[in-house]
């Protein structure tokens, strides 16, 4: 992968925080003509810095309020990617990941309330080799620097 100059971080921090804005408003801010920037995001993506463009949803908005943190003990021994494979069609994990310690993963989990949050963790412990899982439900989300 090449090294990123500062410019490259200054229109990747403009789609960060707004990743519709137009290549016109990007140059604004970083001081590229509108085509400049649409050859630096188009290099972005075929280099694989910048690997796709999403719509963030607002949990709130889909009234998902309920935050738990699962962390899964899993049977033998199991690739990351069978775990990743098992848990992606699940929309109510936000995030997994691989993990040291006691738990093979840890999964970030949204639901309505306590009883989408109760069929949630058995569709994820039903979907991979769960020996054992642990929740941990979130009162208080103090900081949050995935989501603008």
């Amino acid at each position: 992968m090449r090294v990123l100059d500062e410019l490259d971080e200054k229109v990747l921090a403009c789609l960060t925080r707004d990743a519709r804005a137009t290549f016109a408003q990007i140059g604004d801010v970083v001081g590229l003509s509108a085509p400049a920037v649409k050859r630096r995001v188009d290099r972005l993506v075929d280099d694989g810095v910048i690997k796709g463009f999403t719509a963030v949803i607002d949990p709130y908005a889909m009234q998902w309020t309920t935050e738990a943190y699962v962390q899964v003990s899993c049977r033998g021994n199991i690739s990351p990617q069978v775990l990743k494979e098992a848990w992606e069609p699940i929309p109510e994990v936000v995030s997994a990941a691989t993990i040291t310690g006691q738990a093979d993963a840890i999964l970030r989990v949204r639901a309505r309330d306590v009883q989408h949050l109760e069929q949630a963790l058995e569709r994820i412990r039903s979907a991979g080799p769960v020996e054992h899982s642990e929740s941990i439900i979130v009162l208080s989300q103090l900081i949050d620097r995935g989501h603008p």
